[in-house]
């Protein structure tokens, strides 16, 4: 499918973008959220009220996407996420996130490019879309951002969009790297940075090029590491986590897996 094919509305309602599921899963979230996180919030300002935008944000558990709608959200933006498309099939889950117009994508598939088209349109009818540029979360033994895809350096090159980091820490306090139960008491510290946006624009008109694209992504993932080691009061290791010079699988629970190895 190409992104001429795909079309999206322009964005309305207040938070810019949201619809009856977004507010439907708002309603229920976060309240939830407000009992179980105490909010630092930082940078809102970097946070644009109209317009394209594409925002970028380290992956520490499977519940920060929650806490990132969240900070987004309350600042005024209902985002699309790009999401592993298993979640779009799971019952109850599946149908609320696709009224919502998430996006999915089959990663480490051909079909991975079909999320590249709808966010593509997306931007072009004025949506914020948030993205993980690791594509799963972090292989890094404590958790600093590693080597991602490129596919965000892609989108922004193609939309001429700059891109927004949100340096994120305190969701895997809540529910820890693929773990299954929630810490909900007492509450955790939950910060979530928006940092200025990224400028792209050197590299525009050269999304076909992989030294460009793989340029951008080390600047973002840079900057993001940056603000992380601020926010943790921490030294992020000199080379980043390289899952591409890695045995662990590129996506999925790479514990489970490393565990059924060693048995």
């Amino acid at each position: 499918m190409s992104a001429n094919e795909v079309s999206f509305p322009p964005p309305h309602g207040n938070p810019l973008g949201t619809n009856r599921a977004y507010k439907f899963c708002a309603t229920l979230l976060i309240p939830l959220l407000n009992v179980i996180a105490v909010r630092d919030w930082r940078g809102v300002a970097n946070i644009p009220a109209k317009g394209p935008a594409i925002v970028a944000s380290n992956h520490l558990s499977y519940s920060d996407v929650l806490f990132l709608a969240h900070f987004l959200y309350k600042n005024g933006r209902a985002p699309r996420f790009i999401g592993k498309a298993s979640l779009f099939k799971v019952p109850i889950l599946g149908p609320i996130i696709t009224a919502a117009e998430q996006i999915p994508v089959d990663r480490e598939s051909k079909d991975a490019t079909r999320a590249l088209d709808f966010a593509v349109a997306a931007l072009r009818a004025g949506h914020m879309i948030g993205i993980y540029p690791e594509g799963t979360l972090t292989r890094d033994e404590n958790l600093w951002p590693m080597v991602a895809k490129t596919g965000i350096a892609r989108l922004a090159i193609i939309t001429k969009n700059p891109v927004i980091p949100v340096a994120a820490w305190g969701p895997q306090k809540v529910l820890p790297r693929y773990g299954k139960i929630p810490h909900l008491w007492p509450r955790t510290k939950m910060t979530y940075w928006a940092g200025e946006s990224i400028d792209l624009s050197r590299w525009y008109g050269r999304e076909g090029d992989p030294d460009a694209l793989n340029e951008a992504t080390a600047l973002i993932m840079k900057v993001l590491t940056t603000m992380l080691e601020e926010l943790r009061a921490e030294s992020a290791p000199l080379i980043p986590f390289d899952p591409h010079l890695s045995d662990l699988p590129r996506t999925g629970n790479f514990k489970k897996l490393t565990k059924k190895k060693a048995e």
